[in-house]
């Protein structure tokens, strides 16, 4: 154990970010650099190193959180870099990225402020970088054997270099021009910066892992050409088919789908356009949906010089408490400021889009709303509440609906789907075709960084035990399991 009185002697602090005036004119990340080391090591001692750590059960990475707080507390930074790295690949990208239901079922949690789990793994794992403990782990001997895979975000990253580590040839093919998928151009810079990206990119690449970009599977590439050149594929495309918003004057410019704004500006910081094609600047800008997806939106008009920012939800406000149906170490829906709204504009909370209206050149002007409500469990809208707010950039932000089939990825490879529209798989996640296995949000559905990871090492076990026979690659979920709720 940590600190045995921390929990009672120290309270809840986390990083510090830097002023709304100074951070929205660039794009760095928002947190003031090298502010948590000062703090991170009495923050670590308030784990109490619970007899049955329900943190363990929040994180589907099964991070060893206890272990690797009372190594930062003690501020053996090696030891607990090891720790961290154990059961995740790419804790830069989590503890930056990922909403953290480890604190959500952090045992303190039930009376007093969590653990900053977040901020303590992130301490940790920048003071490894810099610390020269991130090394490439080179595979000692090589298997002969070649895998596939298809897509580069977090589960298809964790994958390749649980793969390549295992000794096995991979390849990673993305169709973007960079590295990252989602990691890449669907989180804004100033959540997490792209050099976390790249240093993790040329840690792979001497560890043995191949990239090639600008190449999408079932269009440039077949899934015959992919199946003759390897011996196994893992398809770990994401769930990238973004819910859509039906009702009239939807055909307007001016109304995008959040990834098709939020990569432009990404792209607009690695330098391929001096100014977005899709710029907020002095614009009403709506964004529909209240996730995180659409705080990135929130945040990127803010830098972009928007003349307004309102973001509509349908559902109703959260409360900032726990719900009494939503029951400690189960993640709750609460309240949540994000960087991105402490930066200015205005949410509003049960309201659906009714239509749209533009001006004579095609171009969207207003967007109508309608307040709604639960009536008998069914979402009704509240008769005379009808308004418009102006919005000429509308960026939709509703969730996405099942992993991309108009490529021909999906029938070349003649893939079997589930009822929920995403590539079917068994325990070894395999799919119905010989050889050919799926990770992540394709596999599963939309969902966190941290399943996407776990999946993608899950995934790994399942190849390594169909090209060898047998695997010690660990496997800390199976295809079936779901975050736990009431």
């Amino acid at each position: 154990m940590a600190d045995p009185k921390g929990f009672l002697t120290t309270g809840r602090e986390v990083a510090k970010t830097r002023p709304v005036g100074e951070r929205v004119k660039d794009w760095n990340e928002v947190y003031v650099p090298g502010s948590l080391l000062p703090i991170i090591s009495k923050q670590a001692g308030r784990c109490m190193d619970c007899g049955i750590p329900f943190c363990h059960n929040g994180c589907p990475l099964g991070n060893l959180i206890p272990e690797w707080n009372d190594y930062a507390y003690r501020e053996d930074w090696s030891a607990a870099s090891e720790r961290l790295h154990a059961t995740n690949n790419f804790p830069e990208f989590t503890g930056r990225l990922c909403p953290a239901p480890c604190e959500a079922a952090c045992v303190l949690g039930i009376n007093q402020p969590a653990v900053t789990i977040k901020n303590v793994e992130v301490s940790i794992i920048d003071k490894a970088w810099d610390g020269g403990d991130v090394r490439p782990q080179i595979p000692e001997r090589l298997s002969g054997k070649t895998v596939a895979v298809i897509g580069s975000g977090p589960a298809g990253l964790a994958a390749a270099q649980q793969l390549t580590r295992a000794g096995h040839t991979v390849v990673v093919y993305e169709r973007a021009d960079r590295i990252g998928g989602l990691l890449r151009y669907g989180i804004p810079e100033f959540k997490m910066e792209k050099r976390h990206i790249n240093r993790r990119i040329e840690q792979m690449r001497a560890e043995g892992t191949k990239f090639r970009t600008g190449i999408e599977i079932g269009r440039d590439l077949t899934a015959t050409d992919l199946r003759k050149r390897f011996d196994a594929v893992v398809v770990a495309a994401g769930a990238t088919t973004a819910r859509d918003l039906p009702v009239p004057g939807r055909e307007l410019k001016g109304i995008h789908q959040a990834m098709e704004y939020l990569p432009l500006a990404n792209k607009v910081v690695e330098g391929d356009f001096v100014a977005s094609p899709i710029s907020a600047e002095g614009k009403h800008v709506v964004v529909i949906g209240g996730g995180d997806t659409g705080a990135d939106c929130v945040g990127t008009a803010h830098r972009q010089g928007a003349a307004s920012v309102t973001q509509l939800e349908i559902m109703p406000r959260p409360g900032e408490e726990r719900a009494a149906n939503q029951p400690w170490p189960t993640f709750p829906m609460l309240y949540k400021v994000t960087s991105a709204h402490e930066e200015g504009g205005e949410r509003v909370y049960s309201v659906s889009t009714t239509h749209f209206e533009g001006d004579e050149d095609g171009n969207v002007q207003f967007l109508h709303l309608v307040e709604v409500e639960f009536v008998d469990g069914k979402l009704t809208q509240k008769p005379g509440t009808e308004r418009k707010i102006p919005a000429q950039l509308v960026t939709l932000a509703m969730g996405f609906t099942g992993t991309d089939v108009e490529n021909g990825l999906v029938a070349q490879f003649g893939l079997a789907l589930d009822e929920r529209g995403n590539i079917a798989r068994d325990a070894d996640f395999a799919t119905n075709v010989d050889g050919v296995f799926v990770a992540g949000d394709a596999g599963r559905g939309q969902s966190l960084i941290v399943w996407a990871i776990a999946e993608g090492r899950s995934a790994a076990r399942g190849v390594d035990r169909y090209l060898t026979g047998a695997s010690s690659l660990p496997a800390p979920i199976r295809p079936t399991d779901r975050a736990l709720t009431v």
